[in-house]
């Protein structure tokens, strides 16, 4: 009785214990908001050495006036990006004229995109701090005629550059700072049925060379298999193997001469001087000329 007794009491007294001790459900983690990224701090002074940008990613980067500054960030079809640009001049101390700064959006292929709305080129006066620039590009598409230099999607690059700047203002100490907005949206991302098989250009790592992206996962397995083309035989003919390889140069070589010993023949027979015709004759028999008293 009295073991039943001290049992319940233990019990009674570490049930309040264990529910403590128990593990409470750990609160799921918040989705990430887009443009919280931390800025880059530096930028690229070409195509091939452009800072790459994430999703909602901005640069805050100390540069001089005169640089030419170069980031790239990835737009997929349906969206729309806009690039803000702040530039916080030198002194105006410092500064002996006007400045004019540019932004500008390229595509994979390097070809230049226009901008729908925005300042895209802006100009600062002497007394003037800051300077804001504005370029949004075009809605991405999903396919597009060649000629036609629509935006399709891939890697897209930002170019920011000092164009009229007095002589004695180049190499100033100038503070930049850019933001990325990208909206989604349907609109005519696919226009006509058509479909874009991969992206324009793939983003790359900055100063690394591009290497051959491998097909993923998914990819392979979704795709039929009669899409698959094997590659496409060479047609051949009885006269083929000795027009290939080190033969041809023989044939060349041959063939060269030949062609250049007709020609030859061929402007004598033109140049040369004509042989028809009789000969010109003098008289028959001439008699003796006059002798020396023949006046008298």
């Amino acid at each position: 009785m009295r073991t039943t007794a001290l049992r319940a009491a233990l019990l009674a007294a570490g049930l309040p214990l264990l529910i403590a001790a128990s593990p409470s459900p750990s609160p799921s983690p918040s989705p990430s908001v887009s443009g919280t990224a931390k800025p880059v701090t530096d930028a690229g002074t070409s195509f091939l050495t452009a800072i790459a940008l994430g999703t909602g990613q901005g640069a805050d980067v100390a540069a001089s006036t005169g640089d030419y500054l170069y980031w790239a960030f990835g737009a997929a079809e349906g969206q729309t990006t806009t690039v803000d640009v702040t530039v916080t001049l030198p002194p105006s101390a410092e500064r002996h004229g006007p400045q004019s700064w540019s932004v500008e959006l390229f595509d994979g292929l390097r070809r230049r995109q226009s901008c729908t709305s925005g300042p895209q080129d802006a100009t600062a006066e002497t007394a003037a701090g800051t300077l804001a620039l504005r370029c949004t590009l075009r809605q991405i598409r999903s396919w597009a005629e060649p000629w036609s230099g629509d935006p399709l999607p891939g890697t897209y690059y930002v170019r920011l550059t000092a164009g009229q700047v007095p002589q004695n203002d180049l190499g100033l100490a100038a503070q930049v700072k850019l933001r990325l907005t990208s909206k989604g949206g349907a609109g005519n991302a696919q226009p006509e049925g058509g479909e874009l098989r991969a992206p324009l250009v793939p983003p790359v790592n900055a100063g690394s060379p591009a290497a051959a992206a491998a097909p993923t996962a998914s990819a392979t397995s979704t795709a039929p298999a009669d899409r698959a083309v094997a590659p496409e035989e060479e047609e051949t003919h009885w006269y083929s193997a000795p027009f290939q390889g080190r033969n041809t140069r023989w044939f060349w070589t041959v063939g060269g001469g030949i062609l250049a010993a007709l020609a030859g023949v061929l402007g004598y027979r033109l140049t040369r001087h004509p042989r028809g015709g009789a000969p010109r004759r003098g008289p028959a028999n001439p008699g003796p000329g006059p002798g020396p008293n023949a006046a008298l």
